[in-house]
């Protein structure tokens, strides 16, 4: 009713049209597209990534595959045993004498058994490969982890930086009007005052442009944590990173140790294991087996007690096409192997040489620019109001600050998202409560 009373004075006659605009009006104020959620800290997004996020939900649900393989391969036997039984009825026919007919049967249970010792390289594999799988499923809880850190951080970069964005909106809007008012008692040109108009009207346009992105982040967030789609969280917290309690050398075994290539480690563990098996497959397995069987027409009728043995002979097929599929796959291992343990060293050297110089472009612009800027600001603040400076270097002290506070938000912002990335890459593990 609030819309309806306020368009109501300003359309006078026209009180249809006032109705047919503040009624869209009202339904907008009571039903917004997205509500922002109560506070968020980090540690509650990564308790909200891990329950519900795709990607590591997908590889934990690759667990129970690995954990049934390795139970079948710690059974007794790999073949399990056959029973075959046997029912006849069997006929005399005879000449002189009624035909004679008897009921015979034959029970038999045989085994398979393998000779090459595919049990134990059997096992060997399963062993590794549910290692593996344990591995993947840990370092896709870290790259979750870090990356949910990561979008956390800009989305924390995007309100700081829309609440400097604010303040300096503030501050060219009092100019604004003081200008307006010089315009209007003739103490100034109304350059000046268009000057501040346009100064005033950009500034509010950047806090728009940054409440745009603040919003399609925090979609970005709510999408990594599977939040409803009608919830935006709202992190809190600090862009200062955690004290570094690591060294160079520190990182660089840790990323020897990481998850990922713990995962590999095993995987080419379990490649190398299945090609033994095919190997071991060449041999033939022995079948052996036992029956018991009745038979005949006497009475009381033969009992008749076999044993057998099966042997395959490998003339025509030596299980090539295992054999080469076992070789591919484990030289595909290794080479991803390799590249990875390359790569890993090689990111953890470029990312610490870069928050080396982030940390000395932090501390630069904090301890030194920043104080003087905002020492001008002030001074400058004070000569507009007495008059002693004009609008144009009152508009170029306040671009300096804003300038100065942009980059060192801007610096602060990276050297968290570096230090986010840096542990990653090396499996650092942080002191639990350290953040």
């Amino acid at each position: 009713m609030q819309f309806i009373t306020i368009f109501r004075p300003l359309c006078g006659r026209r009180r249809l049209m006032c109705r047919l605009i503040g009624v869209p009006f009202l339904f907008a104020s009571l039903y917004p597209l997205s509500a922002v959620s109560a506070p968020l800290s980090l540690e509650q997004a990564w308790e909200q990534a891990e329950q519900a996020n795709p990607e590591l939900r997908s590889a934990q649900a690759n667990l129970a595959a690995a954990q049934g393989e390795f139970t079948d391969a710690r059974a007794l036997l790999w073949n399990n045993p056959q029973l075959s039984t046997e029912w006849r009825k069997r006929t005399l026919p005879q000449t002189t004498i009624p035909a004679q007919s008897n009921r015979e049967w034959t029970v038999g249970l045989a085994q398979t058994f393998e000779i090459a010792g595919q049990q134990g390289i059997r096992r060997s594999a399963a062993q590794q490969a549910l290692a593996a799988t344990q591995a993947v499923i840990a370092e896709t809880r870290r790259q979750v982890r870090a990356e949910v850190e990561q979008q956390f951080v800009r989305v924390l970069g995007l309100q700081q930086r829309i609440q400097m964005e604010e303040r300096t909106l503030k501050l060219v809007e009092e100019a604004a009007t003081a200008v307006r008012k010089r315009v209007a008692a003739g103490e100034d040109s109304r350059l000046d005052g268009n000057l501040a108009k346009v100064e005033a009207e950009r500034a509010q346009n950047q806090v728009s442009l940054l409440r745009e992105q603040l919003i399609q982040a925090r979609a970005e967030l709510a999408a990594l944590l599977q939040l409803p789609t009608d919830s935006l969280p709202e992190p809190s917290g600090s862009l200062e990173p955690s004290p570094a309690s690591y060294t160079l050398e520190e990182l660089l075994a840790g990323a020897a140790n990481r998850p990922l290539l713990r995962a590999y480690d095993h995987q080419e563990k379990a490649a190398r294991s299945r090609l033994d098996l095919e190997h071991a497959a060449i041999y033939p397995d022995v079948t052996l087996g036992l029956s018991t069987a009745r038979e005949g027409f006497a009475n009381p009728q033969d009992r008749i007690t076999g044993l057998s043995v099966s042997l395959p002979l490998p003339l025509f097929r030596r299980n090539d096409t295992g054999i080469g599929r076992a070789t591919t796959e484990l030289t595909r291992v290794r080479v991803q192997q390799q590249a990875v343990q390359r790569d890993a060293r090689a990111q953890v050297l470029a990312l610490w040489e870069r928050r080396e110089n982030l940390k000395t472009r932090v501390k630069r612009l904090s301890e030194s620019v920043l104080p003087s800027l905002e020492e001008n600001q002030h001074l400058s603040s004070v000569s507009f109001r007495v008059g002693e400076i004009g609008l144009l270097q009152l508009l170029l002290v306040n671009r300096q600050v804003l300038d100065g506070q942009r980059d060192l938000l801007d610096a602060r912002t990276e050297l968290r998202l570096t230090n986010v990335a840096l542990e990653a890459a090396a499996g650092w593990q942080p002191a639990p409560g350290l953040r």
